[in-house]
C-alpha cells in the first residue's frame, strides 16, 4: 500500500512539472512573437563610505617616510586622557571652529574611491621617501569592514600601509586586517583589567588576546603605552609591563608621555575633560619606569613631545 501512494505521489509531480515548464514555454513564446523584450532584473550597488574626520597629508610622524594619514571616526573606547576626543563618536558632530569662529561639522561620508583619490595625489613622494599610508582615528577597526576595504585598495596599489590601533576587535576580524598591514602600532594601556575598565570603560581582554596573535604571526609592530598619571604611571605598573610583555612575547615598547594637546578640543565640543588639572610628563620623568620595564628584559623608547 505505501509503495502504491508513493508511486502515484511521485506521478502527480512529475505531471506538475510537465505543465509547469509548458506554461512558461507557452508564455516565453507569446511574449517573444510580439518583440516585447524580457530584460533581467538590475540591482545597482551603492558604494559603501566610512565616516573619516581628517586627512592629513605629509606626515612624518606616523611611519616611516612621508605618509597619508587616514582618521576613522568613531571609538569603542572611552579613554580619560584622549587628545581627540572629535574622534570618539561613530557619528557626525557639531564642533566649534576658531577659524572660521563658526560651528562645523566634523566627519564626512567618504566611500574607498573618495580617499584613494587623495592618497594617490602624493604617490611619488611615498616612492621617494620610504612612506606610505597611515590609518588612525578614533579606532580604524570601529569601522572594520570599510577599513579593510580600503586596506585592498591601498595594497592594490602597491603602497606601504600602517595603522595605529588599539586592537579592540574580535579577533577574525583583527587577523583579516592585520593581513594587510606592512606595520602596526598596537597601543597597550593597562595590564590590570579591572583599571583597564576604568579608565577606558571595557575591557583589555581581546586587546591582549590580538596583540599575542600578532607577535605569533611575527607582525611587523610597535607595542605603546601611553603613561598617565592616576592610571598607569606607578613602578608597579612598569613591573606588571614588563612581565606581561614577557608572557606574550613583546620585545620592544615604546612610552608616550601624558601631554595636554586636546585640551582645547574638549572645549570646542562643550564636554569637560577629566584630566584638566593633571601636569604633564617629559622623557625624564619616565627615566625609572623605562628602567623596570627593562628588567624584564624588553627594549624601551621614550617618544619626547
Amino acid at each position: 500500500m505505501i509503495i502504491t501512494f508513493y508511486l502515484i505521489e511521485n506521478y502527480f509531480r512529475l505531471k506538475l512539472k510537465a505543465f509547469t515548464f509548458n506554461a512558461i514555454g507557452v508564455i516565453l513564446k507569446a511574449t517573444l512573437s510580439k518583440g516585447v523584450a524580457i530584460m533581467p532584473t538590475i540591482t545597482t550597488k551603492t558604494p559603501v563610505k566610512g565616516l573619516i574626520f581628517n586627512i592629513q597629508k605629509f606626515s612624518i610622524n606616523d611611519g616611516p617616510g612621508i605618509r597619508t594619514v587616514v582618521f576613522f571616526k568613531g571609538c569603542p573606547l572611552r579613554c580619560k586622557w584622549c587628545s581627540n576626543p572629535e574622534s570618539q563618536s561613530g557619528e557626525q558632530e557639531s564642533m566649534y571652529d576658531e577659524q572660521t569662529a563658526k560651528q562645523t561639522i566634523v566627519g564626512d561620508y567618504m566611500t574607498v574611491d573618495d580617499i584613494m583619490k587623495v592618497i594617490l595625489q602624493d604617490k611619488d613622494f611615498y616612492e621617494e621617501s620610504g612612506g606610505g599610508v597611515t590609518f588612525s582615528g578614533g579606532e580604524v577597526l570601529f569601522q572594520a569592514s570599510f577599513a579593510i576595504e580600503l586596506a585592498k585598495a591601498v595594497k592594490a596599489a602597491g603602497i606601504n600601509l600602517a595603522c595605529e590601533t588599539t586592537g579592540y576587535a574580535r579577533p577574525k576580524v583583527f587577523n583579516e586586517f592585520m593581513s594587510y598591514m606592512d606595520f602596526m602600532y598596537y597601543d597597550c594601556k593597562q595590564w590590570d583589567p579591572a583599571q583597564h575598565r576604568i579608565g577606558t570603560g571595557a575591557d583589555n581582554g581581546v586587546i591582549l588576546r590580538n596583540l599575542a596573535t600578532a607577535v605569533q604571526a611575527h607582525q611587523k609592530m610597535m607595542v605603546r603605552i601611553p603613561v598617565i598619571p592616576g592610571f598607569n604611571y606607578t613602578l608597579n605598573d612598569a613591573d606588571h609591563f614588563g612581565q606581561l610583555f614577557n608572557q606574550i612575547g613583546v620585545t620592544e615598547v615604546e612610552l608616550l608621555p601624558f601631554h595636554q594637546f586636546g585640551l582645547k578640543k574638549y572645549q570646542d565640543l562643550g564636554r569637560k575633560y577629566a584630566l584638566v588639572n593633571v601636569k604633564q610628563l617629559q622623557a625624564d620623568d619616565l627615566i625609572d619606569y623605562a628602567e623596570h620595564i627593562r628588567a624584564h628584559g624588553v627594549k624601551v623608547r621614550v617618544n619626547g613631545w
